[in-house]
């Protein structure tokens, strides 16, 4: 009889699962094909401003975004739909369920190490900001932010080699220009 209410409880939830999910997956929302995000890169590289850049960045960032996962889809934009709506415990637990269900999904750790350094995990952030980069070394953002963590925790020459592979894959990156030049001054000396 257990058995019974515990298969149609899991049949009820699945079942709610897969009425709260859109009727057809649209193929937009499947995960990007390298070929399209090398032309994004390259258009990106290309690009003579900063303005220029800004919707290609734009659009590689929501390439990433894209799983491939109907499932991983939903639960990423709920934990989104918490976050805006101040709900962060809720927003946390959607992410470790992503990063539980989909460990090789890049974005879900770049996410879940943005939401600890904002709760002043930084070990824990800087896990998983190093986890999206292994798994997405295109992953310019959580480059940047792993980075940033990095130098925080006085290890400048490493902090100064991922803004370089980050500047080097979005020239127009918010600021890392500067910070490039800065950590060089600090690291390398001043060149003559």
């Amino acid at each position: 009889m257990r058995l019974l209410v515990a298969l149609a409880l899991a049949t009820l939830c699945a079942a709610t699962a897969v009425a709260a999910a859109p009727k057809s997956y649209p193929a937009s929302r499947a995960a990007v094909p390298p070929k399209d995000l090398d032309r994004l890169f390259t258009a990106l590289k290309n690009a003579g401003s900063g303005e220029e850049a800004k919707p290609i960045e734009d659009r590689i960032t929501a390439a990433f975004l894209r799983s491939g996962s109907p499932t991983i889809d939903l639960l990423m934009t709920r934990a989104a739909a918490a976050l805006q709506g101040g709900e962060v415990a809720t927003a946390k637990k959607l992410i470790a369920s992503v990063t539980e269900i989909a460990p090789q999904y890049a974005e879900g750790w770049h996410q879940r190490g943005v939401m600890q350094a904002a709760a002043g995990d930084d070990q824990g952030a800087m896990f998983c900001l190093e986890k999206a980069v292994t798994l997405n070394p295109r992953h310019f953002e959580a480059m940047a932010e792993l980075a940033s963590k990095v130098e925080e925790y006085g290890d400048k020459p490493t902090a100064l080699k991922l803004y370089r592979k980050a500047l080097a894959l979005d020239p127009h990156y918010d600021s890392l220009e500067r910070k490039v030049r800065a950590l060089e001054h600090e690291v390398e000396g001043e060149s003559l």
